[in-house]
This record gives structure tokens, sequence and C-alpha cells, in this order.
């Protein structure tokens, strides 16, 4: 969903050609996946950081166009509503001084956004969800100037039979509303990890992608308030789900399968099956003639573009042209801070590493359900949830995070080559927020508790710790 389209006025013909474009595409993959056609290059590892900009009330500031006309940066881009926007990387080896690397990287970029974002009397704020943005901000009249997010409006209300998208979420409290077009979506703002993998390796990484998605969602939630309620840790994970509710499993509406979701299992060969459920279970939104071969997988990938499982298969293209293969997990929030970005990261790349080269597949002894309740437990109560993990125990994430995965992400990132201090630096500042319990979520809170529900004040107090550099394990209240 990533690159423009032209028209977003579709007829039946458009979606017979475009069906008949993605069976051939599909065909083609297949080929590729037969014939060992698709590169060996990996690990790789990237991201994209989508973000906010606000003005001097700390509320949605909807400049983005004007932003992007100065920023000057080729790795920013517009996102759905005109407040966001996103910052994106290329890949590189996660090996050496990678991780610090992609530190000072996203420092510079994000100097460069508060620069520019001054100039026009507001600021950039990475956070999951921004808690002074209102419901009735997220209409069209924000949203960006792209043709797609307008024809994927339409497209998701044509699918909906023009029902209104229903937001119905039970947390610490609870929020019920109505809505008319997917600007709910445009509330939600995350940190995109991407790792590109060896064909031969890439199911037992997407496997693993899924066990850890429970323990990576609790350890970096920062998203605990919506139009002034508190709900989930991570109440990106609810609102993401029901906001683009349109076109599940089996082709209905409504389906047990929807298009943002945990997925359906683990895979069981290769990611083959992903693209192949694609096709045979989720109808065409955007049927585009993108006029390009067949050897591009254009209509494939566009299709899956519009499937956001938050472990999602990507392909894509080497520097020579060959077809790769990458993962991009989704469930990792933005902010609260540059250090504490680059400590997600690391977490990540350290135990999907460990997770997916053990000898004994976590898929085989972690039920896909039980992975399932573990996402959603942790998106809910962050660090205080109780998680199964692969010893069949039940503790608290906490816990588990302390004594079993950041020791075995440590090991992960040493068998990936990573430097002793890298390891040390983001895997120090994850060890600190457990010890004081203390994310992203649990900062926020505990600002409304001391403070009360001033989110302006809220709002400005964090981009200010944001600012410093310090990790959110040192803001103070």
């Amino acid at each position: 969903m990533g690159r423009e389209i032209k028209g977003g006025r579709f007829g039946q013909r458009d979606f017979d050609r475009f069906a008949r474009r993605l069976d051939e595409e599909t065909e083609r993959l297949r080929e590729l996946f037969r014939t060992g056609g698709l590169s060996r290059r990996g690990p790789m590892g990237g991201y994209e950081l989508e973000a906010w900009l606000v003005d001097g009330e700390q509320a949605p500031a909807p400049i983005n166009e004007a932003f992007l006309a100065r920023v000057g940066l080729e790795a920013a881009s517009p996102e759905l509503a005109r407040f966001n926007f996103e910052l994106g990387a290329d890949p590189r080896p996660l090996t050496g001084d990678a991780l610090g690397r992609m530190e000072a990287e996203l420092a510079a970029h994000w100097a460069r956004c508060r620069e520019v974002a001054a100039a026009l009397d507001t600021a950039p704020v990475m956070i999951g969800i921004l808690p002074t943005v209102t419901d009735a901000m997220l209409g069209v009249a924000n949203m960006s100037g792209q043709e797609r997010y307008r024809a994927l409006n339409e497209q998701v209300m044509r699918l909906r039979r023009g029902r209104p998208l229903v937001l119905d979420i039970q947390g610490a409290e609870f929020l019920h509303t109505e809505h008319r077009d997917v600007m709910l979506e445009a509330a939600t703002t995350s940190f995109q990890l991407h790792l590109q993998l060896d064909p031969e390796r890439a199911a037992r990484y997407y496997n693993a992608a899924l066990v850890l998605a429970g323990p990576l969602v609790g350890a970096t939630a920062n998203a605990p308030f919506l139009f002034g309620k508190r709900l989930w840790r991570e109440t990106r994970i609810p609102l993401f789900e029901q906001a683009v509710a349109a076109g599940g499993f089996g082709g209905a509406a409504f389906g047990p399968v929807k298009r943002v979701s945990f997925g359906s299992g683990y895979v069981r060969r290769s990611l083959l099956e992903l693209f192949e459920e694609n096709r045979a279970h989720f109808p065409v939104m955007l049927p585009v003639d993108l006029e390009e071969p067949a050897a591009h997988l254009a209509h494939l990938r566009l299709h899956n573009g519009t499937i956001w499982r938050w472990v999602r298969p990507l392909l894509g293209f080497d520097p020579d042209g060959a077809p790769h293969l990458r993962l991009e997990h989704r469930v990792v929030a933005a902010g609260p801070s540059v250090p504490d970005t680059v400590a997600n990261a690391a977490l990540f790349y350290g135990l999907i590493r460990h997770l997916a080269e053990r000898p004994a597949p976590p898929e085989d002894i972690l039920e896909f359900a039980t992975a399932r309740e573990n996402f959603y437990s942790a998106a809910k109560h962050g660090l205080r949830a109780n998680l199964t993990w692969l010893d069949g125990k039940r503790r608290p994430l906490g816990e588990l995070l302390r004594e079993h995965l950041l020791p075995r992400a440590r090991e992960g990132l040493e068998e990936l080559g990573c430097t002793g201090a890298d390891i040390d630096r983001y895997l120090g500042i994850l060890s600190e927020r457990v010890r004081r319990r203390r994310t992203g979520a649990a900062w926020q809170i505990a600002y409304t508790e001391a403070h009360g529900r001033d989110f302006p004040a809220l709002v400005a107090a964090y981009r200010t710790h944001q600012d410093s550099g310090a990790p959110v394990h040192e803001w103070p209240v």
C-alpha cells in the first residue's frame, strides 16, 4: 500500500482483470518457490516508523504536505492522515554495529524532522496513540491527498455495504463509537520491523515471529488512551483490527479471520501458503491495472498490502533485481524515544534469531491458540500480563523477560555478530524498563494518576522527555 495508484473508481471489469493478473502472479510466485528463484540474502533488517505532527496546543496538526515538502528526506513519506508521516530505513546486514548505526540514522532523521516542524510552529511526536486526538479529528477532511487512501476508504465501505465501522473496546474503561470511514486507523502509529530472509528458513522465522508477538507487544506497549478513555496498554491492537473490518476470510465482510488479525495459524512448509491464502480468501480491494510484467509481482504485492496481519509476509527486490522475502512485524508501538525504539528492535532481532534457530521448533511446542492468547493478553495488560511459555509454565511477562527472554535475546544477537557494546546498551535499556515496570504506556498512566487527565499537558511532558533522548525508564512523572 506504499505506492500511489491512478484512479480510484472501479467496475466489475477492473476486478475481473485484476483477478486474472493476481492468478498469473501467484503462479509465478509458486514457480519461484519451486525453482529456488528467491534471493538467499539475509538476515537483513530495516524499519518503518510512523509519527505525528502536533501544534502548540499539543493537538494533531494536519500539515504533513508542507512538512514533507520542506524536510528533504528521501526516507520520509505521508501516512493516512494529514497529521501523520513515516520514516523508513534501507535494509542493512544485522551484524557488527548495525544497531548503533540504526540509532545514529534515526536520531539524525528525527533531529531534521524537529527542525523543520519547528519552522512550521509544530513538533513531531512518536507515540502509539496520541492522547489528544479526538474522534471528530479522524474524518476524511484530514485524510492525506494520495488517491490510494481515498480508494481504500471507498472500497472498505463498499465491502461493508455502507454499514458503519463499530469501535467497541473493553479495557480498564469502556469505549463504544461508530465511524463511517477508515480514518480510525490513522490514530494507530507503529514501529514496523522488517527482516529479509533466506526462503529456506522463512517458515521457521514466521512461526517464531508469531510466538514472540505476545512478549514483544507487552514489552513495548505505548498506547493506553483513546478519546479520553484508558483502555488496553496497547490499544492500537483492537483499534486497528476494528478500524478496517472489511472483507474477511471466505470472502465475507465479517468472517472469522479479518484483514487485520493475528492470522489463521502457523505455516507448515513455506510463506507461499500465506500468499495463497490471500488469493483464496480475501476479496480484492484495489483492482488497479499496474501495467507491469508478471515478474514484478505488482498486483500480488498490492493485494498483500491490503491485508494487515500483525506478522505480514512481504515481497521485494534486491538491488540486483532478484525477488526476496521479508517479514514485517507490526506489533510494536512508535516511541517512546529513539534509544527505546532501537532497544525494541534489538529485542525483536535477538529473540527471533534464537527462537527460529533452536533445534526444537517453538511452533511444535506452543500451540498457535496459546501464542494468540499470549498476544492479546500482553496487549491488554503489558508487563503485568500472565503468559504461557515454551516450558508450559504461566508467569508474568516481566518475570519471563527478566529470567528467560532477555538472556535468549542476548544469545541471538551474539549469533548474528552484533557488537558487545550494542548488545549491552540496548538490552540494558530493556532490562531497566522491565525492572522499573516503566513502558511508555506505564509512564502515561502514571502521569495521569499524578496530574489528572490533562492530555495536552501529558503530551507536552512526553515530548520534553522524548526530545531529551533519555529512554522511558528514566523519565520522571
